[in-house]
């Protein structure tokens, strides 16, 4: 009798997590042979057909992505329009350069210096040159790769993806995806969480398993099994099985009122990122809105008009059903540039132009999507929110652009509303002073609180063992926030991670917080954790 073959388990980061068990699999890989260099202008004219095929693909991505995908792809696709990056691809080809080398050798160089710049995001930047740099060239040599479908169930294993590679694969048929490369902070990562792929990254040694072996993933611990015994293949089915069990669970609770162990009710609202999420979700399940990130209507348009914006806004609280929805204005800058919109060129963008001081700047797409929400206020109970609010006298700016254009409206007959105006409490110094605002709610955004109090970028992994939500100076600034609320009468909640996190619950609620608003996904287990709570 043959012995098998030993386990062999491979460590990593793990990004997402799960369990998934199943032959192993690697997507197909282009090879490409070189090009010999021709006459200029047929290399000019060859490079120009492989941008504008390239472009058409990215352009079909997009329209099937979500809201992350659109957002990471949108890089790419300006790329291909910036005159600053393909200079020296056409000078090379003018000197007689054959265009792929000349367009790798211009690629290249850009893919160095994000790289060895030290930064999180400019590394995910230079994958999605990576990305760029592949998918023209495959487009030069006319060659795909295999289209065959991945075996059901399969592990994928890759030294990296790309983030147009992600999308591209039917992960409805894959359990997950183990990487030699990667980051956790990469969009790769973003895109993953997203649609709660498991996924290990910077695995410590290249899978050796051939495609079709039995693998395991075990993104919780941040490992892949090769050869997986039948010990560790029951362990993780048992984990499967309690897994599927809680998801049950949840989904009951989801739609049961929030309340504690003592009787004391919560409210709980979800975060929207994507309006085309609710048409598979029931609004049964939350007490409303309480964020819409409108990042997502800024995609492939600087600045989407006044009734495009309405439109949406309107979906948002046809499906609320009557429950409110806040809408948070434009949230640009930071790590999220929008073109034509943003500052290009900031030394430090999380620490510059971005959310409200960035709108205060742009008075006409400010003023666009306020007349917009004023006359979404007009059908139903919306709210609007102000992200990235350092000074009262930046309120005070916004109040007075909400009230030119309520003026204005009435002034032309126009159906509208005056929504609530309340502030995202994001920075230390809003915190310290939300007493100070004459804002008429306030909600805590948890994630760049953390970043700003702690002094330690949210995409930085290098030091994310410092973003720790449960730092005392993090939590003195919630409470200092609830407390302001608490003695002008006006509500606040928490929109950040910290409320999809039930880990993070209890101590939430300690600090006198009755509205939180999480992920979509997790409101049943976040609902589940205030039941276990006195």
């Amino acid at each position: 009798m043959t012995a098998e073959p030993p386990e062999r388990v491979i460590r990593g980061a793990g990004v997402v997590g799960g369990v998934a068990v199943g032959p192993a699999w690697r997507p197909a890989v282009v090879a490409r042979s070189a090009r010999e260099a021709g006459d200029p202008a047929a290399e000019d004219a060859a490079l120009r057909a492989a941008l504008a095929a390239a472009g058409g693909q990215l352009a079909a991505l997009m329209a099937a992505a979500d809201a992350d995908g659109a957002e990471i792809l949108e890089f790419q696709a300006m790329l291909l329009e910036d005159d600053d990056l393909l200079a020296p691809a056409f000078a090379s080809i003018a000197q007689g350069g054959a265009a792929d080398a000349a367009w790798s050798g211009a690629l290249d160089a850009e893919i160095a210096a994000y790289s060895d710049a030290g930064d999180a995001v400019l590394a995910a930047r230079a994958t999605d040159l990576r990305d760029l740099r592949d998918r023209v060239l495959a487009c030069l040599s006319g060659e795909a790769a295999a289209a065959a479908p991945p075996p059901e169930g399969a592990v994928a294993l890759a030294g990296d993806l790309t983030p147009s590679a992600f999308l591209a694969l039917d992960w409805s048929r894959l359990g997950g995806a183990a990487l030699t490369g990667g980051a956790a902070a990469g969009h790769v990562a973003i895109l993953a969480r997203a649609r709660g792929v498991p996924l290990v990254v910077g695995l410590t040694a290249a899978p050796q398993a051939p495609d079709g072996a039995l693998v395991a993933l075990d993104a919780d611990a941040g490992a892949l099994i090769e050869n997986p015994s039948a010990e560790t293949r029951a362990a993780l089915a048992a984990r499967t099985a309690a897994g599927a069990a809680e998801r049950a669970q949840d989904a009951a609770a989801a739609r049961r009122p929030a309340r504690t162990a003592g009787g004391a009710a919560v409210r709980v609202l979800v975060n929207v990122d994507d309006p085309a999420l609710l048409d598979a979700l029931s609004p049964q399940i939350c007490d409303g809105v309480g964020l819409t990130r409108t990042e997502f209507l800024f995609h492939g348009a600087a600045a989407p008009g006044e009734d495009a914006q309405l439109a949406v806004y309107a979906r948002i609280l046809a499906w609320a059903q009557g429950r409110p929805v806040t809408i948070r204005t434009l949230d640009a800058g930071g790590d999220k540039p929008i073109p034509g919109v943003t500052i290009d060129g900031e030394s430090n963008p999380f620490l510059g132009l971005r959310g409200l001081r960035l709108s205060l700047r742009r008075p006409e797409v400010f003023r666009t999507q306020l007349r917009a929400l004023a006359r979404a206020a007009a059908l139903g109970p919306l709210k609007i929110m102000l992200p990235m609010v350092t000074i009262p006298q930046e309120l005070e700016q916004a109040r007075a652009h909400l009230d030119a254009v309520c003026a204005g409206l009435a002034a032309h007959g126009v159906a509208h509303a005056r929504p609530a105006l309340g502030i995202m409490i994001e920075t230390p110094a809003a915190a310290l002073t939300a007493a100070d605002f004459d804002a008429d709610f306030y909600s805590i955004g948890s994630n760049d609180l953390i970043q700003y109090a702690m002094a330690a970028a949210r995409d930085n992994p290098a030091v994310a063992h410092l973003a720790d939500p449960r730092n005392p100076a993090v939590l003195a600034l919630i409470g200092r926030t609830v407390e302001a609320g608490r003695a002008r009468g006006v509500e606040v909640s928490l929109c950040g991670d910290m409320a999809s996190s039930p880990a993070l619950i209890g101590a939430l609620l300690d600090l006198g917080l009755e509205t939180l608003s999480c992920a979509p996904a997790q409101v049943g287990a976040v609902k589940r954790e205030i039941g276990r709570v006195r």
